[in-house]
């Protein structure tokens, strides 16, 4: 008996599987037993192995897909103000604007699903080939230690990808910008060309293309979501009757809004706010117009120009810079 389990012991190990024992318990062949467990048991779980991960593969592919989906979403952010759809053309604006939303939402969620997919897939795929490994009798300690060390060197050395990484995955997942937004990140403002995992591109005004690492990113300023907000702050004379040149600021503004250019879109009544500072050479009134998202620079032009004319066709005056200079002649010192 004690040689029997020892002729089994070397056949198939010191934990025999089903069908290596059951081979060796109808031929009592140590051969044959290891043949067995080669050529029938070992590939049968192998291929239980292979697939187990393509079903768990699919399975959790579905589910970051839906996932994605979900947060992006979750994240499409409500329509500006309705007080200007009346108008057809506005209309037509909010339209387009759900639609750019409903696209920047499809987009993320595409890119968001890919990044988790492929990380499911090496995570599953990984642990498959490992388990697989053991199966032929690869011993996986010093393998595991091998790749902890290398992993924990690899981290060290890289943490600065590893950080600007884990940056891109939240921008992408909070939609802090996206491309074709205009963005402040404090070393560069411009255009977002291309976002990825790692780095963002930004093409400024005058066409320099800034790649910036997302890690290094302490804030961005988005100048283009939803809506945005010009600011006029508009000098005047002291001696300016300040309710009339208001009237005038509030008939260009509420011109320009309701004659509704593109791609210089107001969305709301302007307002003029009032008396914002005393300078040292004029009054200082502010008007705010709100727009469609990155229109503020195209409105603050067309409304400058406009503002301007109106103010000279009106007799406002808009001051320059004025110092004033007393000079005084000392009398001459009286000598005896």
């Amino acid at each position: 008996m004690a040689q029997e389990i020892a002729q089994l012991e070397n056949a198939c190990g010191d934990n025999p599987n089903f069908m290596c024992e059951w081979v060796f318990g109808r031929t009592n062949s140590e051969t044959w037993a290891e043949l067995a467990d080669w050529f029938l048991d070992r590939p049968l779980r192998i291929v239980f192995i292979v697939v187990l991960a393509w079903v768990v593969s699919r399975v959790l592919r579905k589910i970051v897909r839906k996932f994605a989906a979900e947060v992006a979403e979750r994240t499409v952010r409500p329509r500006a103000s309705e007080e200007a759809d009346s108008r057809v053309l506005r209309t037509m604006s909010r339209i387009a604007q759900d639609e750019d939303q409903r696209s920047r939402s499809q987009k993320r969620a595409i890119t968001l699903g890919a990044m988790l997919e492929s990380l499911v897939g090496i995570i599953i795929w990984t642990t498959a080939s490992l388990l697989v490994l053991g199966e032929i009798g690869v011993s996986l300690g010093p393998l595991i230690a091998s790749a902890g060390i290398a992993g924990i060197a690899i981290g060290f050395g890289a943490q600065s990808i590893v950080r600007d990484f884990l940056a891109g995955f939240f921008v992408i997942i909070e939609d802090q910008y996206g491309v074709g937004d205009v963005i402040d990140t404090g070393e560069a403002t411009g255009t977002v060309e291309e976002i990825g995992f790692r780095t963002t591109r930004i093409r400024d005004v005058s066409g320099v293309l800034w790649t910036v690492p997302n890690g290094v990113m302490q804030r961005v300023g988005n100048y283009s979501q939803i809506w945005s907000m010009s600011i006029f702050d508009m000098e005047v004379a002291y001696d300016t009757d300040i309710e009339h040149a208001m009237a005038v600021m509030k008939r260009v503004l509420d011109t320009a809004w309701e004659e509704d250019h593109e791609p210089a879109t107001i969305i709301e009544e302007p307002q003029v706010q009032g008396v914002q500072a005393f300078g040292p050479n004029a009054i200082v009134i502010r008007a705010a117009v709100k727009t469609d998202p990155a229109e503020q620079w195209a409105v603050a032009r067309m409304i400058r120009a406009r503002m301007k004319k109106a103010f000279d066709e009106e007799g406002i005056v808009i001051p320059f810079e004025q110092r004033t200079v007393w000079l005084r002649n000392e009398p001459e010192a009286v000598t005896s």
